[in-house]
């Protein structure tokens, strides 16, 4: 059975701007942590806290170090969520903890996380299970800290575990650093954990995400969804026509025939109103779809730990030959030779010899 996967993409005029919000700053004070410590110990100014200052990706990553140094307390990442009220959750959260089932929650704390912050969530359904990768778009190559990925599991977890009133568990973490004494990951998650892993994951069982919410409120859907929803469409409408069909793209793709019926209903507009829109910025439909997978085969070729084959099939192609003859007219080489010579010298040293690709 071949692997559906679902992308939630912050859009591609969004800035590496993120505001840290009041959970934030709850859960910091839950691990006996003061925000002038972190700030301080993350050279950043005292107007992050009071909301009047955003922060970068690599500013978030220097505060959840910060964190780390301070606390010098391993299991601080994951209590750092666990240990927060709901009543001090962010509007976006209460949105994924009032859905009506665990997978609605999850996609909704994927969708509506794009508002306040630069994370990009990749759900990939294959079989029985689930799997949750969380990644920043702005870091470079610079790995998320362990922290941070700790709290983001964390919370997905009581995300679960609040929304259905069961001790629910996930089948098993993947962690990309080595094992860590007395973390109480474990423990705290109720699952194996898997170390010096290709990529951070948070697995779960495919029937536990159709368990239905006891803290579903649909008023308070209606209330928030809406102006949610808005703020995304505000956020697109900035961008062109153009950007707009690749950002979409970008999530639609992944072992699917994305066709223009699909795209203009997900932009909101008729199938002729985007064809017509398509044409008069000179371009094709065919010709973004195009624009779209190079550009995605380059990301996902530019990680080590993504075999040539997944990437053809996260771009779109169920035949891999197919991949290889349109990588070749992209960059005039095949992929294998193309990440040879695009990789940091770190990843290559790190990563297993590529497959040899079949013959076109």
């Amino acid at each position: 059975m071949k692997a559906q996967t679902d992308h939630f993409r912050v859009s591609s005029n969004t800035r590496d701007r993120i505001k840290l919000p009041g959970v934030f700053w709850a859960g910091l004070k839950s691990i006996g942590l003061t925000p002038g410590d972190v700030l301080r110990r993350s050279n950043l100014p005292p107007t992050v806290y009071s909301g009047e200052s955003f922060v970068t990706t690599a500013q978030n990553f220097s505060i959840w170090r910060a964190i780390r140094e301070l606390s010098n307390d391993p299991t601080l990442g994951w209590k750092f969520m666990s240990q927060v009220e709901t009543g001090q959750y962010h509007p976006t959260l209460l949105a994924a903890l009032h859905a009506r089932t665990y997978r609605e929650s999850i996609e909704r704390l994927a969708r509506y996380k794009q508002l306040c912050s630069a994370e990009e969530f990749r759900i990939t359904t294959k079989g029985d299970e689930v799997r949750v990768e969380v990644s920043w778009p702005f870091a470079g190559n610079e790995p998320a800290p362990a922290f941070l990925i700790d709290a983001v599991f964390a919370l997905m977890t009581e995300l679960g575990r609040r929304g259905t009133r069961t001790k629910l568990n996930p089948r098993r973490i993947e962690l990309a650093r080595p094992p860590e004494l007395e973390n109480g990951i474990e423990e705290y998650f109720g699952c194996p954990v898997k170390y010096r892993a290709t990529r951070d994951a948070f697995i779960l069982r495919a029937a536990d995400l159709e368990r239905p919410f006891a803290t579903h409120n649909d008023e308070l859907l209606q209330m928030l969804v809406p102006q949610f929803e808005q703020k995304l469409k505000e956020g697109r409408t900035k961008q062109g026509i153009l950007e707009q069909v690749k950002w979409v793209l970008k999530r639609l793709l992944s072992g699917s025939q994305s066709d223009m019926l699909m795209v203009a209903r997900e932009l909101g507009m008729g199938e002729r109103t985007l064809q017509r829109r398509i044409t008069g910025e000179g371009t094709t439909f065919r010709q973004l779809l195009n624009e779209t997978r190079h550009e995605l085969a380059r990301q996902y070729l530019g990680d080590a730990s993504v075999e040539i084959t997944e990437a053809a099939f996260l771009v779109g192609y169920e035949d891999p030959n197919s991949f290889y003859r349109a990588f070749r007219s992209w960059e005039g080489k095949t992929p294998a030779q193309w990440r040879a010579t695009n990789q940091p010298l770190k990843s290559r040293k790190a990563s297993t010899p590529a497959h040899s690709p079949p013959r076109a």
